[in-house]
């Protein structure tokens, strides 16, 4: 890839840490937020590991996705004491990497290109990374398991994963949901008024009711992950951010999803909401939501 002009490597990146601080600082059910911690992570820790991921990402366009996959990991490990955002970057670098391609291509083409040419030193370099991040509940394949060094790209080895991961499926229908659901939802959501953490909160309720999450299935198996997906349609069905009963039922879930061990924490859910707000950011979303989050026309 040919040399980024600097400017637009910042602003890429500046997107993507924006995109983290914004998902982090919603009060989506279940998951860190300002009012609400979890054992081993706190609020903080995912705005440091939102700061510690720029250098990478502005280099997305210079190096290859692996490299910059393991760089960010890395630097958010020298941050935050456990995996803060291992499944974020896993959406945002792709995404970066495809918006700093030289040429006009729309953004989701950029990134079917990017995916197309993943390689087996980029399965490597991501490996790596998650061998780094040690996410709960990973479990092991029969084939391409992460313990073991890859023999297929990128792409195919999440390709491998994507009935078991919400992470993996997007790398294999390029970014099937974040582009077709989740942006979607964000832009409805924020040309209806809604501020931004709102609109953020509606863009999760949607996803989770949208299918199981499969950060809960591989923790507590498929009913565990139906319970909640039936739970999140009741809440978005009540009227979600947008109504007195639709917030309570929301407070409901959230109180439902707690338990000391974060066991029904919805993370895949809650990264395919970052990688959401990322598109619309990369997309020219920001200007005018922010004036709409501040009350100007």
């Amino acid at each position: 890839m040919s040399s980024t002009p600097a400017p637009r490597a910042a602003a890429v990146a500046a997107a993507a840490q924006l995109a983290c601080l914004l998902e982090a600082s919603a009060p989506k059910p279940g998951n860190v937020s300002p009012a609400a911690a979890f054992r081993d992570t706190t609020y903080e820790d995912f705005l440091a590991s939102a700061v510690a991921i720029g250098p990478a990402l502005a280099a997305a366009g210079e190096r290859s996705l692996g490299a910059t996959i393991r760089a960010a990991v890395e630097a958010t490990a020298r941050w935050a004491p456990s995996n803060t955002n291992l499944g974020l970057v896993l959406l945002l670098a792709p995404l970066a990497r495809a918006a700093l391609r030289p040429g006009h291509e729309p953004l989701r083409s950029s990134l079917a290109a990017t995916l197309a040419e993943t390689t087996i030193a980029d399965a490597d370099d991501t490996y790596a990374a998650i061998r780094l991040a040690a996410p709960g509940g990973l479990g092991r394949a029969d084939d391409q398991d992460v313990a073991h060094p890859p023999t297929a790209s990128l792409r195919a080895v999440m390709t491998l994963a994507a009935g078991r991961d919400a992470i993996a499926r997007e790398y294999a229908t390029d970014f099937e949901t974040t582009f077709e659901k989740g942006a979607p939802a964000l832009g409805r959501a924020q040309a209806e008024g809604l501020s931004w953490r709102d609109a953020v909160v509606e863009v999760y309720l949607t996803l989770l009711a949208a299918a199981p999450d499969t950060h809960i299935a591989r923790k507590l198996g498929a009913d565990a992950a139906a319970s909640v997906q039936r739970r999140a349609r009741a809440a978005i069905e009540a009227g979600g951010v947008r109504t007195a009963p639709g917030r309570e039922a929301v407070a409901a879930l959230d109180r439902a999803l707690r338990d000391e061990a974060n066991t029904l924490n919805p993370g895949a859910t809650a990264d395919l909401t970052g990688a959401a707000i990322y598109v619309v950011l990369l997309e020219g979303g920001w200007p005018d939501g922010g004036r709409r989050a501040h009350g100007r026309a």
